[in-house]
């Protein structure tokens, strides 16, 4: 029987409902099944054997649409804090349109980290963070921006941006924030991250 795109689609939306909303080993195929609009479980495994095949699939998909598009912004023309604000842009709006990435991210380094390593890494869209590293260096040299260790400011980047996603559960809870306080407070989340930012490295 040929495989039907819009029912395998079905099924990895309803999959990404359920891996953000359970995690990864607490979410079940049966779960799955009926979020995708009730499919029986036999139709689900003829698409997907496992529950692991599924989150792989959906794993290289998103990581396909989103590698490409980092890259393609640290490449473009301007000063390094005009490129740090597109990165930080381009990677929020990311997140929020695919808020199970952060899951994706975490289940792999905890689970097949040498194999998330290759994986990546093997991305032709893969951003080149070295000629980042190299541009800030650059910048320092010219007295542009302050003196700062380039890998802390690309790990300071990564955390301002992933971390409100990963944690947002317990946020929610100890700060009792609603969810529409919470899109609210992430509308503004780049702007705030790129002024932390500029405040950080812009010389006086």
């Amino acid at each position: 029987m040929p495989k039907d795109q819009s029912t395998e689609d079905r099924i990895k939306d309803a999959a990404k409902s359920i891996f953000v909303q359970k995690g990864y080993a607490g979410a079940r195929m049966q779960e799955i099944a009926e979020e995708a609009g009730g499919i029986n479980k036999a139709l689900l495994h003829y698409y997907f054997r496992s529950k692991d095949q599924l989150f792989e699939k959906i794993f290289e998909e998103v990581f396909q649409e989103i590698m490409p598009k980092l890259n393609a912004v640290l490449n473009l023309e301007g000063s390094v804090l005009e490129k740090i604000d597109a990165f930080v842009d381009e990677y929020i709006s990311n997140i929020r349109r695919h808020p199970h990435i952060p899951l994706f991210v975490i289940h792999e380094l905890s689970q097949n980290p040498d194999r998330f390593v290759q994986k990546v890494t093997a991305n032709p869209g893969l951003p080149n963070v070295a000629r980042l590293m190299m541009e800030i260096m650059e910048a320092m040299e010219r007295k542009e921006i302050r003196t700062f260790v380039p890998m802390h400011l690309f790990m300071n980047i990564l955390s301002m941006c992933v971390f409100p996603f990963v944690a947002r559960p317990i946020i929610q809870s100890v700060t009792q924030m609603d969810d529409l306080n919470w899109d609210q407070m992430m509308d503004d989340r780049a702007e705030m991250i790129k002024r932390f930012i500029h405040a950080a490295l812009e010389v006086e």
